[in-house]
């Protein structure tokens, strides 16, 4: 496995990380916990140093599965997770609180969930618009100073937060979403990030499974998952981004390879700080995503896929409305 450097931060990494969200949270049942402490451990053989949760996954049992799959390679993996929600009156993590004193609890409650002594790398999950970033990121700081966290990252976030947190306490990564169906990074995150030497981890890196070509207009989700309210993922809006995925088999059938791979090879080479975080529950899936590490596209390639997208008008929107809202800008 190849590693990379998140920004200039010093935080070494394998070129792809794993998501671990759909294990407990968000794509309906979630999947058998001894099964996925399996995979994990199977991801770690294979490579993987990169892991990716948060607490309000499950809420909690995200966090619980990584702690008990990755006890035995302490100090041998980088684990993220993430603060920044809490319950609302009827119990639903749908509130944000950024506040200092939520931030050191919620970090308390993560590092005991996932046995570990220092938390490596810590993203606020949502900026807070109650709560300004500066004392956030001075929250932050303080856990820093105290041992409990070692690197600050954001989600989601905008550059104008961006700069305003960095100058507080340096942060490492930017998560957002980035693939090739969701390149609104690129046009003012990425220039900010190059300038401040800060890495980026996109997620949903396979536009939450949609551009691995294993679903279509006529794919059914099961209850609790939430692309059933996503309107990127109505019947009518699959149908027409099929003609994206269509031609990534065309270019995947020229590499013997698969549109996941093609994928994920785009991302990597887009710039050397990238980090995709693909996740899955299955081990054939996984073992095709790290093949993806060493797939190299060539500009030719590259030329190709970006002509590809100018001609393809992507539908419908990626959040819902109550989640876009969250989204800094």
């Amino acid at each position: 496995m190849k590693t990379r450097n998140l920004g200039n931060s010093g935080l070494e990494v394998s070129a792809l990380g794993l998501g671990c969200m759909g294990m407990s949270f968000g794509y309906g049942p979630a999947a058998d916990k001894t099964d996925m402490v399996i995979l994990i451990r199977k991801a770690v053989e294979m490579g993987v140093t990169f892991f990716d949760t948060a607490e309000v996954y499950g809420p909690f049992a995200n966090e619980e599965l990584l702690g008990e799959a990755l006890e035995p390679f302490k100090n041998q993996v980088v684990i993220a997770t993430k603060f920044g929600f809490a319950p609302d009156q009827e119990g639903r993590w749908s509130q944000l609180n950024s506040h200092p004193d939520h931030i050191k609890k919620a970090v308390e409650g993560s590092l005991k969930r996932l046995r570990v002594d220092s938390i490596d790398l810590l993203y606020q999950h949502r900026v807070d618009p109650k709560v300004p970033i500066e004392e956030v990121a001075g929250a932050v700081k303080e856990l820093i100073q105290e041992g409990k966290v070692k690197y600050f990252g954001l989600s989601e976030a905008g550059v104008k937060t961006i700069r305003r947190a960095h100058a507080i306490q340096p942060v490492a990564a930017l998560q957002s979403e980035y693939s090739l169906w969701w390149r609104e990074p690129e046009d003012e995150i990425f220039p900010t990030l190059e300038e401040l030497g800060i890495g980026f981890v996109p997620f949903s890196p396979l536009g939450k499974g949609f551009l691995t070509g294993k679903m279509d207009e006529k794919t059914a989700f099961a209850p609790g998952d939430f692309r059933n309210v996503v309107p990127r993922f109505s019947e009518e809006a699959r149908k027409a981004n099929l003609a994206l995925v269509h031609q990534l088999q065309i270019i995947a059938d020229a590499h013997q390879s698969t549109p996941s791979q093609i994928a994920l090879a785009w991302l990597l080479a887009q710039k050397p700080w990238i980090v995709p975080i693909p996740g899955t529950t299955k081990l054939h899936r996984l073992e095709e995503n790290l093949e993806s590490v060493n797939l190299r596209l060539s500009p030719e390639d590259l030329d190709t896929i970006h002509r590809v997208l100018d001609q393809i008008k992507l539908v419908g929107e990626r959040y819902p409305i109550a989640s876009q809202k969250m989204i800094d800008r």
